[in-house]
């Protein structure tokens, strides 16, 4: 069997850390250089011939995070690895993955091109905004879903006997159902329309919530106005509380103050981005063990399927 490498990404470190430790191998060296133009060049500090590598790094914001780690599966093929996956806990650029309207990108589908261009064999990643973007890789996906970490959550530190689950959005529906039906519990959606990217211009409650603890769920949560929207609404329409869990934490221009001045409670995300700032009410969850067993059983060639709940 192939040795196992593993790598971070410079703006993964904090994860990929936690990951090693879990799986019992440290970190691989890189070194990352930059010309005074901001180019960069990271170099590989030990031999990776025949070796089972693993890149661990998300795709946030800026776009130095993808081009970190195209030229690190680059170097890997250049130097003889035997294998490479690219594990990116958040991959960037997967709210693009159709043609909605003339003469925009499908973004995700050129993400996965340059991923495999660049020489990965596999790639393994966590609650894709649309599961169907799987179908842009002509290579193995490894799709691990965030509710092997919310669940065990919910059971040990939630009242379970007066919840609801709310999907934020109609495109929820699905992820929201698996925990409803997990839990035996009731499901709401929030039906929201858009004029335009980030801006909401009308929202409804479909199902009953008064009297009940309403606990949301979705996949990105980005300025947090859909979200601090749909708190508000369900809190007009009779709930007694509003959780929200999101697997990846973007929260960019306004999200912090929209979420502190909100009826959420708490809103519970993982790790997949580092928080700008930490707040009172976010909570986070750690995916590095989840990861780590996931690679483990990749190597290993055992199910990834039997880490998560049948939904």
């Amino acid at each position: 069997m192939l040795d196992v490498k593993l790598f971070s990404g410079t703006n993964s470190q904090y994860l990929s850390d936690k990951i090693a430790d879990y799986y019992g191998t440290p970190l691989g060296q890189i070194d990352l250089q930059r010309f005074s133009d901001g180019e960069m060049q990271p170099i590989i500090k030990e031999s990776v011939r025949g070796a089972y590598v693993f890149f661990i790094q998300s795709t946030f914001a800026p776009s130095d995070n993808l081009m970190e780690l195209l030229l690190l599966i680059d170097a890997a093929k250049r130097a003889s690895a035997g294998y490479i996956t690219v594990v990116v806990p958040f991959f960037g650029y997967a709210r693009q993955d159709r043609k909605d309207k003339p003469r925009v990108p499908i973004s995700a589908k050129l993400i996965a091109n340059l991923l495999e261009a660049a020489g990965a064999n596999r790639v393994m990643t966590m609650d894709l905004h649309a599961p169907q973007i799987q179908g842009f890789f002509d290579i193995p996906v490894d799709h691990l879903k965030s509710e092997a970490i919310f669940i065990p959550y919910i059971e040990k530190h939630l009242d379970l006997s007066n919840v609801t689950f709310a999907a934020p959005d109609v495109g929820g529906v699905k992820r929201a159902r698996t925990f409803s039906k997990y839990f035996h519990k009731n499901l709401v959606i929030c039906d929201k329309y858009r004029k335009k990217a980030n801006e909401i211009a009308e929202m409804t409650v479909i199902g009953e919530v008064k009297g009940a603890d309403v606990i949301m769920v979705d996949d990105i949560v980005d300025t947090a106005g859909t979200l601090s929207r749909a708190a508000d609404i369900i809190m007009e329409k009779g709930a007694k509380s509003v959780r929200a869990l999101c697997t990846h934490p973007v929260l960019s221009g306004k999200a912090y103050d929209n979420i502190e001045n909100s009826s959420i409670t708490e809103l519970i995300v993982c790790d997949t981005i580092p928080l700008k700032r930490p707040s009172s009410k976010i909570k986070v969850l750690s995916t590095a063990k989840l990861f780590a067993r996931a690679i483990r059983n990749t190597h290993e060639h055992r199910s990834i399927s039997a880490l998560f709940v049948d939904g």
